[in-house]
């Protein structure tokens, strides 16, 4: 029997600051994605199991598009995800420094968010908003 892909009317990306280390760009996403999946229930597919009987993890339902930006086009994205209060995650440079959620925590909280110096944010929602809110950005290479 052929089945149809399934089609998504929502979509998951993450955008990046241009000027991050590799190493920096996967940190980021890693931790952006995991505060989408924590609060976002419905992201989230069923368990995975191999032939074996080996149980894994669940994982998000649907493909995460990865994004990149310049420093004004990921703060214009930010005032853009607020103003269509969609569920979002942000990663400051400031957590570069921190060594344990407490503080990661706190370096966001001591920032007001005009002058949040922003690397990276993970966004979830219907397919036109999120693609509003990274106009400007390309796809990560």
């Amino acid at each position: 029997m052929d089945e149809q892909p399934l089609r998504f009317d929502t979509k998951i990306a993450v955008l990046l600051r241009d000027d991050l280390a590799p190493w920096q760009r996967l940190n980021v996403t890693s931790f952006l994605v995991s505060g989408l999946g924590s609060q976002v229930p419905e992201v989230i597919g069923a368990p995975y199991e191999d032939a074996d009987g080996v149980a894994y993890l669940p994982m998000f339902r649907q493909p995460v598009l990865v994004f990149e930006a310049t420093k004004e086009v990921l703060r214009a994205a930010h005032t853009r995800v607020l103003s269509r209060a969609l569920p979002r995650a942000v990663f400051t440079a400031d957590l570069f420094s921190t060594g344990n959620d407490t503080d990661n925590r706190a370096a966001v909280r001591a920032v007001p968010t005009a002058d949040l110096d922003l690397v990276g944010l993970a966004v979830y929602g219907p397919k036109s908003g999120v693609d509003k809110v990274v106009k400007g950005a390309r796809m990560h290479p």
